[in-house]
């Protein structure tokens, strides 16, 4: 993530372009470009978010139900902008993950077949609710597993590296599939940058 540091010593995040994944298929343009904006904004919240408590801070009100209540907001602001270009990033390729691959392999070990991770992944996805799909690596022993988080900021697995990240909160698909989520889901393998993901499990 790109950031600068403001006069007064608060980190300020720059919203990544995501331009490259228009055209995509499976995604309508309106829908990419709809969604880049709700990720922008996560952007500029977080910014707002911290600018606010520093400030606070500063001032000495730092007990404060305001503080308080921009702390408990942080969270979710903060993971709507990372999680979406955790999101944004593995997707834009359509080349199949191989067989050779480290993660490919991982993958069989942990769940007995490329296949049934991908049946995992995919069931979890289809659950009802909002959230997010995560193929988490715990770094405590390696293992790979499938992680429903219901809201940006609730549900994550400590200290677990984001593998493969999955948007199923509505704005992700609606325009485009309504309410069949499961093709969502199609277009959304179709898509996956594997590339990228293999990067993370290093």
């Amino acid at each position: 993530m790109d950031k600068t540091t403001t006069e007064k010593n608060v980190f300020s995040y720059q919203a990544k372009d995501y331009a490259s994944l228009l055209g995509m298929t499976g995604f309508s343009d309106t829908a990419l470009n709809n969604h880049f904006k709700l990720y922008q904004g996560y952007v500029k919240n977080t910014n707002t978010v911290l600018e606010k408590l520093s400030a606070l801070l500063s001032a000495g009100n730092d007990r404060s139900p305001e503080y308080a209540e921009l702390k408990r907001r942080l969270g979710w602001e903060f993971n709507g902008m990372r999680l979406h270009e955790y999101y944004f990033s593995n997707l834009g390729a359509n080349a199949a993950l191989a067989p050779i691959s480290p993660l490919y392999k991982k993958l069989c070990e942990d769940f007995g077949s490329f296949e049934l991770w991908k049946q995992d992944f995919v069931s979890t996805g289809v659950m009802r609710g909002i959230g997010w799909v995560i193929l988490y690596k715990d770094p405590a022993n390696g293992r790979l597993m499938n992680v429903w988080v219901n809201e940006h900021d609730g549900g994550h697995l400590a200290a677990a590296q984001p593998i493969l990240v999955m948007d199923v909160f509505e704005h992700a698909y609606f325009s485009d599939y309504q309410t069949d989520r499961a093709k969502y889901i199609e277009a959304f393998f179709s898509n996956i940058n594997w590339s990228e993901a293999s990067k993370r499990l290093q």
